[in-house]
């Protein structure tokens, strides 16, 4: 069964490394395209500015090279209905933003489609940004035969006063399938529903009754009702359980009622924008298979944890990140950014957040561990990826946890260390965990080709694994064994 998670531009790997007609149900959250900045930037891994994903975030699409060849692309493939809509795409908005995100999603759905079963579905997840231009663009690419619900997903715990319009507190997710031949399963809910005439209080207690004052039954509570196309689903709150701090976060019980409404168990579900996991965590729990596509490391590692920790005895596959100290070099000669993400996850540690593209404070990740009764103790990590490493470096080190008032920093570097670098780290010192009463080295030099074949790795202990980032929660349906590596923290 499928468990395939892909760091990668979703078109090369759903071009390159996705069979025809082999994906059951697709779910895809692209970028909206709501010029809201989440103060993230991506890059392709090839080491070019991706249009398609490095605006994920920022969540603005740009017209450019990429768009531009992209168009081009779209005029010679064989979908003739496509080719004719995207021009007049064109005459209508010119070289803009919506345009560069039409060519980009219309890329990717005719793969989406190319690799979809004719008895499988897809789930588009958008907002009045673009959903009129995307319906559209699915009739041009599915067929508008193949429409079957636009859904609204009303979050009704999320109040938003309108200034100049009314609040919109709502989602549009729109169903297409492949064929008529399509698998759906309807859903089954809750649901309070109006009656108007006069009722006696039930004695049994089988009726939830709601009066007015006058005393009048307002609402009864009816089981097994068919879930229809306005789904009453939570959006995620910031102390929610299932939060794990990435912005466009989902809630599990959204894309539980998709899998369960239009796939079985076994079957394969493919999500090409996959962020921090919700998608594949679900498609796990429910015991399909998944396939999960993402452009950064970030949303990679944050996803890999995110598994592990829910389903510690279940194994998976991850392709595109490197594996081996060559691949490593590749990364880092490519995209320094990218490299310093994947490196701090090696070590368990959060990329910061608060550093700036281009700007170095010399903390490129930093964690939070309680070794004892005494509150919080900060971690730092500096990620070199360069072919020489020298001294000073450690130096740097030293002078960034005495300014943060940190205990303890990784310095974790591509080059092997010069005996010098060992000498100056060990001048750092030791910091005396009273927890746990041990000692550990202050300044610690790990390097990459040690953390990837194990026999490196950082020295600390933590009492509050939680501290350094939120966790999914153990789910219980483990369904096999395999050779999961455990997180640092547990």
């Amino acid at each position: 069964m499928n468990r395939d998670l892909y760091y990668g531009d979703n078109l090369d790997v759903l071009r390159n490394s996705i069979a025809a007609a082999s994906v059951d149900l697709i779910y895809l959250d692209p970028p909206f395209n709501s010029k809201r900045d989440y103060n993230l930037l991506f890059r392709s891994p090839t080491g070019q500015e991706s249009d398609a994903q490095i605006t994920a975030f920022e969540d603005t699409w740009h017209w450019g090279e990429q768009a531009s060849r992209e168009y081009q692309q779209l005029l010679r493939q064989p979908n003739t209905d496509v080719a004719e809509l995207i021009q007049a795409f064109e005459k209508f908005l010119h070289h803009n933003d919506v345009m560069a995100y039409l060519v980009m999603m219309a890329n990717r759905l005719l793969e989406l489609h190319r690799v979809l079963k004719p008895t499988g579905s897809v789930y588009l997840h958008c907002d009045p940004t673009a959903s009129h231009y995307l319906k559209i663009l699915l009739d041009a690419v599915f067929g508008k035969e193949n429409f079957r619900n636009e859904i609204i997903w009303y979050y009704y715990n999320k109040y938003s006063a309108g200034t100049h319009s009314f609040a919109k507190n709502f989602d549009q997710i729109l169903f297409y399938t492949k064929s008529h031949r399509h698998v759906f399963n309807p859903i089954r809910e809750l649901r309070d529903q109006p009656i108007r005439q006069l009722v006696r209080e039930n004695v049994g207690g089988v009726l939830k009754n709601r009066k007015d004052e006058s005393g009048r039954v307002m609402y009864r509570e009816v089981a097994d009702m068919k879930v229809d196309a306005v789904w009453r689903i939570p959006c995620l709150q910031p102390a929610s359980r299932e939060m794990l701090g990435y912005p466009t976060q989902k809630p599990l019980a959204l894309l539980e009622r998709i899998i369960q409404a239009s796939s079985n168990e076994g079957d394969v579900v493919l999500d090409p924008f996959c962020g921090c996991g919700t998608t594949v965590h679900a498609a796990e729990k429910l015991k399909r298979g998944w396939i999960g596509i993402d452009i950064t490391h970030l949303a990679i590692s944050l996803i890999e944890k995110r598994l592990k920790r829910a389903f510690p005895t279940n194994s998976f596959n991850v392709h595109g990140t490197p594996k081996d100290l060559d691949g490593a070099r590749d990364l880092a000669w490519r995209d320094k950014d990218e490299f310093q993400k994947w490196a701090c996850s090696l070590v368990g540690v959060q990329h910061y957040q608060g550093k700036k593209k281009g700007a170095d404070s010399g903390i490129d990740g930093q964690f939070f561990i309680e070794d004892d009764n005494q509150g919080a103790k900060k971690i730092v990590v500096s990620v070199k990826g360069d072919e020489h490493v020298g001294v000073s470096m450690v130096r740097d080190l030293k002078a960034v946890l005495e300014r943060e008032k940190a205990v303890i920093g990784l310095f974790v570097t591509l080059a092997p260390p010069t005996r010098p670098m060992v000498t100056e780290a060990a001048t750092a010192g030791l910091y005396h965990s009273a927890g746990y009463n041990e000692d550990w080295s202050r300044v610690q030099i790990l390097t990459i080709e040690g953390l990837l074949n194990g026999s490196e790795r950082p020295i600390f202990k933590n009492m509050n694994p939680a501290l350094g980032s939120r966790q999914a929660k153990r789910e219980s349906n483990l369904r096999h064994r395999g050779n999961v590596e455990m997180a640092l923290d547990e």
